[in-house]
């Protein structure tokens, strides 16, 4: 296990590079000093008490938040300096699966999944639409859904129609927050399978943010351990699961 200011690499081939990132709302300090960085191709998972503030960190990351310090650069672009426009068009790369599936009820499987290519990317060839909309529905396994509702879904179909939805515009980047809470152990199992399938075939950079320890096991190239605003510990599944540091060791009892 490397100690948390190792969390901080310096690497080329980085898509994110947080640096000395703090946040703070009202006289609560959330984040003290996060740095993290993420590689292409990995996935880094974020483990933590509940309000320690990783879903901050990510909204810090996407521009929904802005730090009061620090450096947050995603695909080369400080965040914090975009305007709106260049805000829009970074997210276009930034792919975000949400604890719910946050389908639109009324619209079919297949009307979701379409709903981005033509708002967000402005295609308008029903033909690419269609086979981006047969490729990623196979790629989560469930082309035979393609013209249901969501209301006809159990909550493990919503969530690989979810990750559907969010693979669908191609993203470099992946944002997962709490892929698996909701669901029974066996497709909780599977969504992160599913997730290891989508980094393999789309080379996709992803944070996954979890209180699964089977998640974060299966799922993750890295962890992080936060604790009071900071990343406290970093390294793989078995160094962590290992470690003689009490505070990290619960996490994995």
């Amino acid at each position: 296990m490397k100690e948390a200011k190792s969390v901080q690499h310096i690497d080329n081939n980085a898509v994110i590079k947080v640096s000395h990132l703090r946040k703070s709302f009202g006289d609560k300090l959330i984040l003290k000093n996060i740095n993290l960085t993420l590689k292409r191709g990995e996935n880094i998972v974020v483990m933590g008490k509940s309000g320690e503030g990783k879903s901050i960190t990510i909204q810090c990351i996407v521009g929904m938040q802005e730090p009061d310090s620090g450096s947050v650069n995603v695909l080369g672009k400080e965040v914090p300096e975009l305007n709106d426009e260049e805000l829009k068009e970074l997210r276009k790369h930034i792919g975000f699966l949400f604890q719910g599936a946050a389908l639109y009820d009324s619209m079919s499987v297949r009307d979701n999944l379409a709903f981005p290519l033509k708002k967000v990317l402005k295609i308008k060839d029903q033909k690419e639409i269609d086979q981006r909309i047969d490729e990623v529905l196979e790629s989560v396994g469930l082309s035979d859904a393609i013209d249901k509702m969501p209301a006809d879904l159990s909550g493990g179909m919503l969530k690989r129609v979810g990750l559907a939805r969010t693979l669908i515009v191609k993203p470099e980047i992946i944002l997962y927050d709490e892929p698996t809470t909701g669901l029974d152990p066996i497709t909780g199992r599977e969504i992160s399978n599913l997730i290891v399938e989508v980094q393999k075939k789309y080379k996709a950079s992803s944070i996954i943010i979890t209180h699964d320890l089977e998640c974060a096991r299966i799922t993750s190239n890295r962890i992080v351990i936060m604790s009071e605003g900071e990343y406290i510990a970093e390294g793989t599944y078995d160094e962590l699961h290992s470690s003689d540091n009490q505070l990290v060791k619960s996490f994995f009892s």
